[in-house]
């Protein structure tokens, strides 16, 4: 067992800045409590979602100088001029699908012999994700959907999901809704869409199978959940089968222009490899048989399967119109022609401290002992894409991306 292992909790940098934290304080305390060759400092910060009093009123130190601890912990990604040499990082970076945003965070971490760990790829040895905060995005986005559809036809009015107090409150907000006849379309099965069939079932959204959603008419809202057998098929003609679309995802095509015929609405909770097939072309969604109003594009690959994501947008301004004519972006809800699109990248940051406390109790539970009991199963070996500044075996496909390419 490591002795003395210092645990840094980051203020986090990314702008607009994220109220979510890694490690609240109640769980700081049992993390210490159970690991006591385990320490951990924060560094204050005016606009987390935990005060500074509620950790030092624990005993736990808040200090500006972090450069003494053995791991620099955040959420989002930090800001190039804040990153510390030759230390070791784990935050969500966004780099390992060659993210084009943030090619020179990477050559930068590399340039400063950092080494990097992703919360993403903190797997089990059945590749399952130990920590994330996809159910949260996917909560959140649901309802943000909803809200873009009641401003489109002013008929019902939600607040934003970020001035509730937490998961109840927001569904509170639902009570009093009653969707038209419309269709509803989520694609994934993981946390994330699971979230979002939370927030529908609030409303008591019937649900229906694929098949029944793209033949049949419904006199009340309804909706269904794709998986990809649902919207890709292999290009060669044999039947979809999931260790072959996992490891050859570029050997399938998309068939998923029949459900944007049918719905009314779309939240993608989908997880995208760069090597998929696109969803649809922009050009296809010039179609007059285009029906999706609303996309909420939870998963917000920029430059990926839904060509209307054209960029990121935020919690405090989480809409905008994507002209399907010009391709371009438009002040969202100014012309009924245009598809509204919510792209929110931090969306568990609208429920900040519900987020925090799922996130941080997985660190606790399944990752952070792995410092001090020489990494459990390999946990901190898969999720470690770059070593002193290096990349390692397993993300040495970045080496173009890292390059500039």
């Amino acid at each position: 067992m490591n002795n003395n292992f210092k645990i840094g909790v980051l203020r986090e940098t990314k702008t607009p800045p994220d109220r979510r934290v890694a490690l609240p304080p109640t769980q700081v305390l049992e993390l210490m409590k159970n690991y006591p060759n385990i320490q951990v400092v924060v560094q204050p910060s005016d606009y987390r979602c935990y005060r500074n009093d509620e950790y030092s009123s624990l005993g736990i130190p808040l200090v500006e100088d972090i450069t003494d601890c053995d791991l620099l912990l955040g959420v989002k990604e930090v800001k190039i001029e804040a990153l510390i040499p030759n230390k070791t990082y784990l935050f969500f970076s966004h780099i390992a699908k060659k993210q084009p945003h943030n090619q020179k965070l990477i050559q930068s971490i590399a340039h400063k012999r950092i080494t990097l760990l992703d919360h993403e790829y903190l797997t089990d040895k059945n590749n399952v994700r130990l920590v994330a905060f996809g159910r949260w995005a996917g909560i959140v986005g649901a309802y943000n959907c909803l809200r873009a559809r009641g401003i489109r036809t002013d008929y019902f009015s939600l607040k934003p999901a970020h001035h509730c107090l937490d998961k109840n409150e927001l569904f509170e907000q639902l009570k009093p809704i009653k969707l038209r006849p419309i269709k509803l379309l989520i694609t994934g099965g993981g946390r994330v869409a699971n979230g979002a069939l939370e927030t529908f079932r609030a409303l008591n959204v019937k649900e229906v199978s694929p098949e029944d959603f793209l033949t049949k008419t419904y006199n009340e809202a309804v909706l269904t959940r794709l998986d990809p057998w649902h919207y890709v098929k292999r290009k060669d003609g044999n039947a979809f089968e999931w260790d072959h679309f996992n490891n050859f995802p570029g050997e399938y095509e998309s068939i998923f222009l029949q459900y944007t015929k049918v719905a009314d609405l779309f939240v993608a909770c989908h997880f995208w490899d760069f090597r998929s097939p696109h969803f649809f072309t922009a050009e296809q969604m010039r179609s007059p048989e285009f029906n999706i109003s609303v996309i909420a594009d939870v998963s917000c690959d920029v430059g990926g399967p839904i060509p209307s994501t054209i960029r990121a947008t935020t919690i405090a301004e989480p809409f905008f119109g994507y002209n399907p004519v010009t391709e371009k972006e438009e002040v969202a809800f100014t012309n009924k022609k245009n598809i509204t699109i919510m792209s929110v990248d931090n969306l568990p940051g609208e429920l900040p401290r519900d987020a925090s406390e799922d996130f941080g109790k997985a660190l606790v539970e399944k990752v952070l002992p792995c410092y001090v009991t020489n990494d459990c199963n390999e946990v901190l070996h898969r999720a470690t894409i770059l070593k002193e500044g290096k990349l390692t075996e397993r993300y040495s496909y970045l080496a173009d991306y890292l390059a500039g390419k």
